[in-house]
């Protein structure tokens, strides 16, 4: 299935402008990696956001390059190498503040890239806007728009500014493969193997990056038939630094995972078993469920490890990805080539139970045997009451469930439901979400009609 890659919206700007501030204000999610190292100026760099009605990637760029030389000029190069590739670029300002050099130099070097840019005045509640749009409106830039990010104000106008600059949709997908080919993504922190991986796939001796020009949007490395089916290797084993490099540019390598993902039909999260699991495939790994794609995961280098490594490999794999579960995890070398006939199968499995149609019919009576063994707790005096369900789609999987007071059903429940589903279906390695409509009411609003003999009634009662 071919899928195109979300919309890079940029956010950049001086220090202390309310970047952040504004970047949380737009995600409205906790979803984005965090990056516990010293000398990274925030926690959050990049999420997925809803801008206008259009899904986005939104990137902060104030944690891309922890050199503060480097932010005290304005633009790192990480931050330089995020804007030569976004879409937009929303430059923002501090409005209590006057226009400052750096700002000009900021405005300089961004309308060197030739991206459409929304100016944006921050920090603008409590002072006069007019004053400060008049004040920023000489960097030159687009009409700038007027928030207050900490208190959510003009929001809606920046989305507007912003959606009027994002690049159309294609009118006419390709939808020529959605039944023979599988887009495969292979995803991973660098040194993992997964250039090795591909290499040994294509049986090509060639490591395919995606630094290329043209890569960035349609990163398809090589495609391969095996068993009659075509397989379409989307990988992001080029993206790396070749020397000096900084933790954080791992962020910006995250950023291009999640963009192939997003164009794939099945992720490979590859890790290296002789380094165990870190935080960062964990992050990766929930990205990858939250993508919504079928995910298998594959422990690479295996054949360097003892028992005992091997054995606290798996634990630590059970421990730290419980959350992934629900994801088969293959074992293999790709040094070597032991265990790819394994992953191939395990690929074939998870893709075949992601195209799985789900009848209504079944789905119902799976949740009515659900609830009738665990009914939804009590939530605030209330308790959901779960009627019916039928299938929302897939990649992901989805499950719409009607009832009345579905926003009572708490996250456990939810992971019951999703795990009872599961079982009774078959479905692994494959994402499922729930979808609550609380049911219409057909008698709301309206009231009883009374009978003859009801109305002569209440004519005797009004007369005593």
């Amino acid at each position: 299935m071919n899928r195109a890659a979300l919309p890079i919206v940029v956010i950049a700007g001086r220090p202390n402008v309310g970047k952040s501030t504004l970047f949380n204000a737009l995600t409205r999610t906790r979803d984005a990696l965090v990056a516990d190292q010293p000398g990274v100026t925030r926690d959050r760099i990049y999420g997925r956001a809803m801008i206008a009605g259009t899904e986005v990637m939104l990137v902060d760029t104030g944690g891309l390059d922890p050199d503060p030389d480097m932010l005290i000029r304005g633009v790192g190069r990480q931050t330089r190498v995020a804007l030569e590739e976004a879409d937009v670029i929303a430059f923002v300002v501090d409005g209590r503040g006057a226009v400052t050099s750096e700002d000009f130099e900021i405005a300089a070097r961004i309308r060197q890239l030739g991206k459409p840019v929304v100016l944006v005045v921050n920090k603008t509640d409590g002072i006069d806007v007019d004053s400060a749009i008049a004040e920023f409106s000489a960097l030159g830039l687009s009409e700038p728009v007027a928030v207050a990010a900490a208190h959510r104000r003009g929001l809606d106008s920046l989305a507007g500014a912003i959606a009027a600059e994002l690049p159309r949709p294609p009118e006419a997908p390709d939808i020529r493969d959605t039944q023979d080919t599988i887009r495969l993504a292979l995803i991973g922190r660098p040194n993992v193997g997964k250039s090795t991986l591909l290499n040994r796939l294509t049986g090509d001796e060639r490591a395919v990056t995606a630094d290329l020009p043209g890569t960035t949007r349609d990163p398809i490395a090589a495609e391969i038939d095996r068993d009659g089916r075509r397989y379409r290797l989307v990988d992001t084993a080029g993206i790396r630094r070749k020397r000096h490099r900084h933790e954080a540019v791992e962020s910006l390598s995250t950023l291009k995972a999640m963009q192939a993902m997003q164009q794939a039909d099945m992720v490979c999260l590859l890790l290296d078993a002789g380094e165990g699991i870190t935080d960062q495939d964990a992050r990766l790994a929930g990205h990858a469920a939250d993508a919504g794609r079928g995910l298998v995961i594959v422990l690479n280098k295996w054949d360097g490890l003892d028992e005992r490594q091997r054995r606290q490999c798996l634990e630590d794999a059970g421990d730290k990805l419980k959350f992934v579960s629900w994801a088969p995890v293959v074992i293999l070398s790709a040094l070597y080539g032991s265990g790819v006939g394994e992953l191939f199968d395990a690929i074939e499995t998870v893709y075949d139970a992601a195209c799985r149609s789900l009848s209504s019919g079944r789905l119902s009576r799976v949740l009515n045997r659900a609830t009738e063994a665990h009914a939804p707790p009590v939530v605030h005096r209330f308790a959901a009451k779960l009627r019916y369900a039928h299938p929302g789609g897939n990649f992901p999987t989805r499950i719409v469930i009607h009832g009345n007071r579905t926003e009572h059903v708490p996250p456990a429940y939810r992971r019951y439901l999703i795990n009872r589903f599961r079982k009774e279906f078959d479905l692994p390695g494959v994402p499922i979400q729930l979808l609550f409509r609380d049911s219409d009411n057909p008698y709301a609003g309206r009231r009883n009609k009374l009978t003859p003999r009801q109305l002569k009634r209440r004519e005797r009662i009004r007369k005593r």
